[in-house]
């Protein structure tokens, strides 16, 4: 379809080649032409006037045609837009509502909304995005941010000081998603439109708060107040990043536009729009790569990394992460509320197998929820080991010698080393006489199922990543295996009152007093490997499969599968 001008514009122009015509005419037939009293040679002149002019009429209105049908869209070619794929193998987003975030969605809101800091692990840093600089006390108990200038929401405000208070106090007041981050802080004030202040309740790192992928953004508080959380649900988006949302399909794709008034600027080869799409086949994740229609992928098998790494389209990149694997188990019913059947299922897991022929060696087993490399992790817990024999004895133990349970796994659809993983389990467990059946299910329904009302109506075992919501062992340790009276990720349902009391200590002296924050976590992780509510299977690194097209991208831990659209841009042809 061609682009039409506006009626006004196109009728200027109308008018304006008529004018054109108009005045060329008045020289062709005007004052002095052929009428009576001319001479011969004045009519040579004139004829030559005449055969000039009819050219120059044609040049001026075959200038004028070409004018107005470029306004129209004739003869004019636009520039297609630049678009980035990256194939997703889940749902894009569950929690639209910034105060909310807490899943698959990190990907798309750190590339809409922003914080007022960003953390680089390799560094061990953090970097001012909203801000400008930030200065603590000595006593670590007051966060003084000055606010960088002229940054624009996607809705057109301008960004102040009223705008980040009120974010951090809506998502503290909602109590949803990651918001327990906020926990230290008791209040924030803003002595000016560009300064703001948090006082809190004990000296908590506020600035790896501040820097979290979940729940630390800023967002504008005059259009939230006005939209409402319901408005946020359908899709829309009042951020300050470098892309807005553009559309959204739930169970298909986001689409991501270019934020022209960005405060940080566009470079020269910056994609327009960027596409995270859901793709639950593996195989069709691969295609797409390869073809070069998706430009990165995550959760990619082992198998196809290898193949691919000769094709010179496709670059392999390996990096850290912080990001394990968990298989949460139902203690709220039985047979598995009983800590001997889990420590069991405990011993029963193939690791070694898993790490060798599923994670193809990029991995390792897991000691604890704390992965390696973070700080509180801990190499000297112990680690459950493969081996049937004590299994066996666990299960006699508790009344089980021939086995004969029944029991239901569930792992994400299109999660091939999830279910690779639960494939090499089931194996093992048939030796003990344990039927494990397998369930592949889409996010959505594998939430449901989890959070159902009846235990007896939940899966039994719960195929689970994890990956922080800012780097801190808290992150680990308290989602999935605080108590909750309501369930949100102890899809363990389990709980255990001295092990919330240690890890609560422990995160609020985690700033002035690092090292006794690790014994105390050390102590609540004997106990978590003790009750074994999860089976701890590896701590894993980031393989990713890039097309070469795709330029400057950079993993970073603290944010996972998060590709920051604005720091990589595409290359040309």
């Amino acid at each position: 379809m061609l682009a039409t001008l506006p009626k006004d514009r196109l009728f200027r122009r109308r008018a304006q080649a008529k004018l054109w015509l108009s005045g060329l005419l008045l020289v062709w037939w005007g004052p002095g032409g052929s009428g009576a009293g001319a001479t011969k040679g004045d009519e040579d002149v004139r004829e030559q006037l005449r055969q000039g002019t009819l050219v120059f009429v044609a040049l001026v209105l075959m200038a004028s045609m070409a004018a107005a049908l470029a306004g129209c869209g004739v003869g004019s070619k636009k520039a297609e837009p630049t678009i980035a794929v990256y194939a997703y193998n889940s749902e894009p987003v569950i929690f639209w509502d910034p105060s909310d975030t807490f899943s698959n969605e990190i990907t798309t809101i750190n590339n809409v909304y922003e914080p007022l800091l960003r953390y680089d692990p390799s560094k061990d840093e953090v970097t001012p995005v909203l801000c400008e600089s930030y200065k603590v006390s000595e006593d670590g108990l007051e966060w003084t941010f000055n606010l960088r200038k002229k940054v624009k929401f996607h809705c057109g405000d301008v960004m102040t000081a009223k705008d980040v208070k009120y974010s951090i106090e809506r998502t503290i007041s909602r109590g949803k998603g990651a918001s327990f981050i906020w926990a230290p802080v008791s209040e924030i004030t803003t002595p000016d439109d560009y300064t703001v202040v948090f006082k809190l309740k004990y000296p908590a790192p506020l600035d790896m708060i501040a820097s979290a992928g979940y729940t630390s953004h800023v967002f504008c508080a005059k259009h939230t107040e006005e939209y409402g959380s319901d408005w946020f649900a359908q899709g829309n988006d009042l951020g300050t990043g470098p892309y807005k949302v553009e559309s959204w399909k739930r169970g298909d794709e986001v689409v991501l536009a270019k934020f022209d008034d960005y405060w940080g600027g566009w470079g020269k080869n910056s994609y327009d729009k960027a596409i995270i799409k859901m793709v639950p086949e593996a195989s069709t994740r691969r295609q797409m790569l390869e073809s070069g229609e998706a430009h990165f992928l995550n959760n990619t098998p082992f198998e196809d990394i290898e193949a691919m790494k000769s094709n010179p389209n496709v670059v392999i990149t390996v990096a850290p992460s912080f990001q394990n694997l968990f298989v949460l188990m139902n203690t709220a019913k039985a047979p598995l509320n009983d800590k001997k059947v889990r420590q069991a299922l405990s011993y029963a897991f193939p690791y070694g197998d898993v790490i060798e022929y599923v994670m193809h060696g990029y991995a390792t087993q897991s000691k604890g929820a704390v992965p390696k490399g973070l700080w509180g992790h801990n190499e000297n817990l112990f680690q459950y080991s493969h081996d049937l024999e004590k299994a066996g004895s666990l299960l006699a133990e508790a009344g089980y010698s021939k086995g004969g349970l029944k029991l239901l796994l569930t792992y994400t659809a299109g999660d091939e080393n999830e279910r690779k993983a639960a494939e090499l389990y089931k194996a093992e467990l048939t030796k003990l006489g344990i039927d494990l059946e397998i369930r592949g299910m889409p996010w959505d329904a594998q939430w449901e199922m989890a959070k159902s009302r009846d235990p007896k109506d939940r899966q039994d075992m719960f195929m689970f990543y994890w990956w922080p919501d800012y780097a801190d062992p808290y992150s680990f340790l308290r989602s999935i295996f605080h108590s909750e009276q309501e369930i949100v990720f102890n899809l363990c349902y389990w709980s255990n009152p001295e092990y919330d009391s240690l890890i609560d200590e422990a995160n609020k002296i985690a700033g002035p007093e690092r090292q006794k924050a690790i014994e105390l976590y050390g102590k609540a992780q004997e106990i978590l490997v003790e009750e074994a509510p999860a089976i701890f299977v590896f701590d894993q690194q980031y393989v990713r499969a890039v097309h070469k097209s795709f330029k400057g991208f950079v993993d970073n831990p603290a944010y996972p599968h998060v590709v920051f659209f604005h720091d990589v841009s595409y290359e040309r042809k």
